[in-house]
């Protein structure tokens, strides 16, 4: 298969400070969900109000509301995307250290509070680096810079979730969350090396604009609503054995010990090397091909959950079977959010690109809930199988909105331009 090459896809420097905003986008999730669970749970909070800590996410889903801010107004230092993205970089690293200083069992809502205001904090930076990166990259960039900015995401979530659990066992949580505030503070020198995108856009004139124009500007293409509904169900396969994972390996045998060394640990290596090779593939054979190229193998491959369901408990097939579902799955990711990128107009990217993830993230959540219950009624091997066949909807509808011949940007201008 074509691909680019490494050295020009990764080591010019738009692409390669991705991987640093990336981290930095990535860093504050863990803090604000899981290594805060853990912290209350060591503090003997009460389980009924450690789920309550649950809402502080809510920021991520409702980020769209106030994306129109950051394309309306631009901070008099270091440009339209970098002066938010350093300004909230600092304001991040002071509520960070602020909710390490919070004590759960004497105050309990300041710790929610303080962990709220992360949280938000957290989304408006993911808003303004996502809406950075698809203004900086060049269209034959899309991909590797999807590819960088993964990396990097996940390269962050293990350090704020892994490794700061490590090291809770060894210095108190406030010295922990005080060491994470820390290195937030230091990726504000990511933002500093980052280049100006090299077209000069101006943003809306007023706030009127900056909330009605992203829509305009989406719905008066032809087929607006059907790409809404393509992005709804593209990955719908994967979603729906990806739901399922855990359960199902803890169900034939394998040990908690099992599957978070294998399912996540090594899932998220070999999800990491599909990000970077699907980003290589995309920069030489372009975002529609790769669409098609990495749809098919990221529904095929559920296949081989489908195999070990039917061999059973047995390491080799787990590593192989999670090997090739995340290798397969993050290729596809490239792929499709280099192409969620190449639907944006630069002059409301913030409001578009939170707009287009806000609605694939709701796709997720409701496609998820009745899983269980599918799972339940099917059995494991047919479940799985039937899951490569819920990704065929969303194939189809690549003749229309991706179709092989076609290129990036173009493609989907000639889209909306019918």
């Amino acid at each position: 298969m074509k691909t680019g090459n490494w050295i020009r896809d990764y080591g010019n420097r738009r692409v390669l400070c991705l991987v640093g905003l990336g981290f930095s986008s990535g860093l504050p999730l863990a803090l604000t969900a899981s290594t805060l669970q853990a912290w209350l749970v060591t503090e003997k909070v009460d389980l009924s109000l450690i789920g309550l800590f649950s809402l502080v996410g809510l920021p991520y889903a409702l980020k769209v509301f106030w994306s129109p801010l950051m394309d309306r107004f631009t901070p008099p230092w270091l440009g339209r995307r970098r002066g938010w993205i350093i300004s909230i970089q600092v304001l991040l690293s002071l509520a960070i250290f602020l909710l390490g200083r919070c004590s759960p069992v004497s105050l309990p809502l300041l710790v929610a509070f303080a962990a709220l205001v992360t949280a938000f904090l957290s989304a408006s930076q993911d808003i303004v680096i996502d809406a950075y990166r698809t203004d900086v990259l060049r269209e034959n960039e899309l991909g590797p810079g999807a590819a960088a900015a993964s990396v990097g995401y996940r390269a962050a979530m293990l350090v704020s979730g892994a490794l700061a659990l490590i090291l809770s066992d060894h210095m108190p949580w406030r010295s922990v969350y005080c060491l994470m505030a820390g290195v937030m503070l230091v990726s504000t020198c990511f933002t500093l090396l980052a280049p100006e995108p090299e077209v000069r856009v101006v943003p809306p004139k007023s706030l009127k604009e900056a909330v009605g124009g992203p829509l305009l500007s989406y719905f008066k293409r032809s087929g607006a609503v059907e790409m809404l509904f393509f992005i709804l169900i593209y990955k719908l396969g994967n979603v729906m054995a990806a739901s399922m994972t855990t359960p199902f390996l803890l169900n034939i045998g394998f040990s908690r010990s099992d599957v978070g060394m294998v399912n996540k640990v090594f899932g998220l290596l070999t999800t990491v090397v599909g990000t970077l090779v699907g980003g290589s593939i995309i920069s030489g054979i372009g975002i529609n091909r790769s669409l098609w190229v990495f749809g098919f193998a990221q529904a095929l491959s559920n296949f081989s959950l489908t195999a070990l369901a039917l061999i059973g408990k047995s390491m080799p097939a787990l590593f192989v079977a999670i090997g090739l579902d995340n290798i397969c799955g993050g290729m596809g990711d490239a792929a499709f959010v280099a192409f969620l990128m190449s639907l944006c107009d630069k002059r409301f990217t913030a409001t578009q690109y939170a707009l287009l993830t806000s609605f694939m993230a709701v796709g997720r959540v409701v496609a998820g809930a009745p899983m269980g219950a599918i799972a339940q009624s099917l059995g494991w091997p047919v479940f799985f199988s039937v899951s490569v066949f819920a990704a065929a909807p969303g194939l189809m509808l690549l003749t229309r909105f991706a179709p092989w011949n076609g290129g990036g940007r173009a493609a989907v201008a000639d889209v909306a331009a019918e």
